[in-house]
């Protein structure tokens, strides 16, 4: 601790003794109070310095495990809002995709009614009334059958198979040349 001395000792003691032996000693006093003062002083700043790294350490690792949970926290809030907007877009898909869906299907039905009557026009049977043919056939074929016609059925087979092949190589080759 600081010492202070008092002016008015000094000026005392330097009336009941001699002068100069008593300017001496207070000025050795007073030297001695400086210096003592000054290492107080110096001692006190070095106590402060060491007192802010102390605490400057611990601010530091504060502010670290402080700027940690913050970041913990913004980047729950962040996946939290991620997982709302994909959320969100997966909906607006299946929204979109299922209206799309619809007129899809809209659009085919129309086109599929459009092509049926064009070719109703031009006379090309349907699937359905090409089926009722089949069906007549086969039921003429098994009345055939059962009449007796079980004969007449294979030479016809056999009439239109050789109908349907091609014309052998040396006839082929004559009529090309003919042509030619």
């Amino acid at each position: 601790m600081v010492t202070k001395v008092k002016r008015g000792d000094a000026a005392a003691s330097s009336s009941t003794s001699s002068s100069g032996a008593a300017d001496k000693r207070t000025a050795s006093q007073l030297a001695d109070t400086v210096k003592e003062s000054a290492s107080q002083i110096w001692l006190a700043g070095l106590g402060a310095f060491s007192k802010a790294q102390e605490e400057g350490g611990k601010v530091f690792e504060t502010l670290v495990k402080e700027g940690l949970s913050i970041q913990r926290k913004t980047q729950a809030v962040a996946e939290d809002k991620l997982s709302e907007a994909t959320n969100r877009m997966a909906g607006m898909a299946t929204e979109l995709s299922s209206k799309a869906s619809g007129q899809w299907d809209k659009l085919e039905s129309i086109f599929e009614a459009r092509v049926s009557k064009a070719m109703s026009r031009l006379g090309v049977p349907s699937a359905a009334e090409v089926q009722a043919l089949i069906e007549r056939v086969e039921a003429l074929q098994h009345s055939v059958d059962a009449l007796g016609g079980k004969t007449a059925a294979p030479r016809a087979r056999k009439t239109a198979a050789k109908a349907a092949k091609p014309a052998p190589a040396k006839a082929a080759r004559k009529t090309a040349r003919k042509a030619a």
